[in-house]
């Protein structure tokens, strides 16, 4: 299903070329998203309290230009974390660092659109706050891998404001963004 959205958004971009504007971000262009969730995808449902809501910062450079006359390629980083407790009994968190490629697109004037997939390591742990199962504490750690759409809107040349959607800590990440 990911694929399918994947490929879905990619021919859309590539249908709209016609109408596109001149880029926001450009080869060379290095970006930072400071972003703030909402929903999460780890810890939902009866009993879940959040304790640190999903944040996240990630870093971006354009390393192509001139894709499909205006798309640009950015690669970089990203650093997550969250934490939740469990009905008093459980406190779990998540920080996952990661490394994103993005495909921009622009298709409205001062909106840098794109897409991007995420490979990452999810380091996981836990604790048992009252000490009923015996285990008191531990970790665990495995990879995973997050897709997104996403935007920014300048409002100056340098300061955006920020939205992205899709399947990564948090199915919806708003904040700003800073160029340079």
């Amino acid at each position: 299903m990911r694929k399918f959205v994947l490929i879905l958004l990619v021919a859309v971009f590539t249908l709209i070329k016609v109408s596109a504007q001149d880029p926001s971000f450009s080869k060379g262009d290095k970006a930072v998203n400071f972003g703030l969730g909402l929903g999460s995808i780890y810890y939902s449902g009866f009993g879940y309290k959040t304790q640190v809501p999903p944040v996240s910062v990630s870093f971006e450079v354009g390393i192509v230009d001139n894709l499909l006359e205006k798309g640009v390629i950015g690669v970089g980083g990203y650093i997550g974390y969250l934490s939740y407790k469990y009905s008093n009994d459980w406190r779990t968190s998540n920080l996952v660092i990661g490394a994103r490629g993005n495909f921009h697109y622009p298709l409205v004037n001062k909106l840098d659109t794109y897409v991007g997939l995420m490979i990452g390591y999810d380091i996981v742990s836990y604790s048992d706050l009252n000490g009923y199962s015996g285990i008191y504490s531990g970790s665990s750690s495995r990879f995973v891998s997050a897709w997104f759409v996403g935007g920014r809107y300048y409002f100056t040349e340098t300061f955006a404001a920020m939205a992205e959607f899709g399947y990564g800590v948090t199915y919806l990440n708003l904040g700003i963004a800073l160029k340079f």
